[in-house]
């Protein structure tokens, strides 16, 4: 039993009070031609109305950690909030991919809890990813400089790899959970190896190296808690140097990023203009922000995705996204808590693989437009505009609040040891 995860201290109406004072800032702060009418204010209010009944809801279904749902809620309101701030179109897209990503939320969390015995699928899971990967080498487009993305319609872009990283949880998931039934093969820590490097090249091809350094991320950290052949962690942290240094040498993309990271200022009105304009806008803001509305968010690239954290940073204030960074931290604590507490091996795996995930791409899209790290072009998981980037953190935080629970119920152990 998960006792110490299963408090329920019904957080909701804090969660409640916390939403509508963001959405009534967002109404003062908006002028009303700035596209703010009744039609976005119904939506916005069905949006509260829709996280308050999931959390309520969870609280009545789940015996796991209903925190990291709240968490999550923060960070997607503050996103809504901000892209509405920067384009009423995109606050009111993201909304609607929000909606989406709560359903799929729930529809994986049921689908895992119910179903039975997900760890013998290992060979269905490598065979999605490879389905995946090579749908996105032969119909993928080129978009940012990678090409990760299938064009559906004229208007519709989803990226396949967001998909890719959840099977690529459940690959490794599935391969460490029968270690010992693999320890016969010889080569079998090598094999899996292979199949993890197979992604990552076909990564490489695709100049995708921001979603190649996640995978590698999650293979590094699972391998050093449960690869008993020390020697191969080793053999991974060469490869991966040896992967990053060929990125550099052959991509002139990398270049760019690497001279940006070292000197923007050299070209500040051309590549380096990104980084510049998000570093003016940190200090513009200063601790307690411009206030919303006050900032300039077409003056930084990709300011609804890439780089919304430093337009929070400038009308919000610093303290804003310290906030931000400290919510991501505890989300990444309490997903390591529940790997811990966790008492079948599977499940276990799959929690800390979610918890580095998150963790590895907050920290890779902060550090980029703060300058601590070259920029890499990934988004801020449930606070960047972006579908399938949302949906896939859904479908990460249902595998989370799985794997939170206590689920004797579903397994029978029956030699008396350790599932």
């Amino acid at each position: 039993m998960l006792s110490s995860l299963r408090k329920n201290k019904r957080p909701r109406d804090l969660l409640l009070v916390f939403q509508l004072l963001c959405i009534v800032l967002l109404f003062f702060f908006f002028r009303a031609e700035e596209g703010m009418d009744a039609s976005i204010a119904y939506r916005a209010l069905g949006l509260i109305l829709i996280i308050y009944v999931s959390n309520y809801i969870l609280g009545k279904i789940s015996n796991g950690d209903n925190y990291i749902f709240l968490i999550v809620s923060m960070l997607l309101t503050l996103g809504i909030v901000t892209a509405f701030r920067i384009d009423p179109n995109y606050g009111v897209l993201q909304m609607v991919w929000s909606i989406a990503g709560i359903l799929l939320f729930y529809g994986v969390y049921f689908l895992i809890k119910y179903f039975p015995r997900l760890e013998k699928l290992g060979s269905l899971y490598i065979l999605l990813a490879v389905g995946l990967t090579l749908s996105t080498l032969i119909f993928g487009s080129t978009l940012g400089g990678a090409r990760n993305w299938i064009q559906i319609g004229n208007r519709v872009y989803v990226q396949p790899s967001e998909v890719t990283k959840i099977m690529i949880m459940f690959i490794l998931a599935s391969f460490y959970s029968n270690y010992d039934k693999y320890r016969d093969m010889k080569y079998a820590s090598y094999i899996i190896m292979g199949i993890l490097y197979f992604f990552v090249f076909c990564l490489f091809i695709q100049r995708d190296l921001g979603t190649a350094v996640i995978f590698l991320g999650m293979f590094l950290a699972i391998q050093f808690v449960y690869e008993k052949n020390r020697k191969m962690i080793l053999l991974n942290l060469a490869l991966m140097f040896f992967g990053g240094l060929m990125g550099y040498l052959l991509f002139s993309h990398v270049q760019v990023r690497m001279r940006i990271w070292l000197d923007p200022w050299s070209d500040a009105y051309g590549k380096g203009r990104q980084i510049v304009q998000s570093l003016f806008a940190i200090a513009e803001g200063g601790f307690f922000g411009s206030g919303i509305g006050m900032g300039y968010p077409k003056l930084i690239p990709v300011s609804y995705s890439d780089f919304i954290f430093p337009l929070i940073c400038e009308e919000m204030g610093i303290f804003m996204g310290i906030a931000i960074i400290m919510l991501y931290m505890i989300l990444v604590y309490r997903g390591i808590k529940i790997a811990l507490h966790q008492e079948y091996i599977f499940y276990r795996i799959l929690a800390l693989s979610v918890s580095v995930l998150f963790s590895i791409q907050a920290f890779l899209n902060i550090g980029g437009v703060i300058k601590l790290i070259p920029m890499t072009g990934l988004t801020l998981p449930f606070v960047s505009y972006g579908g399938s980037s949302m949906l896939s953190s859904f479908m990460c935080l249902g595998i989370l609040q799985v794997t939170s629970e206590d689920l004797s119920f579903k397994f029978e152990r029956s030699d008396g040891r350790e599932a």
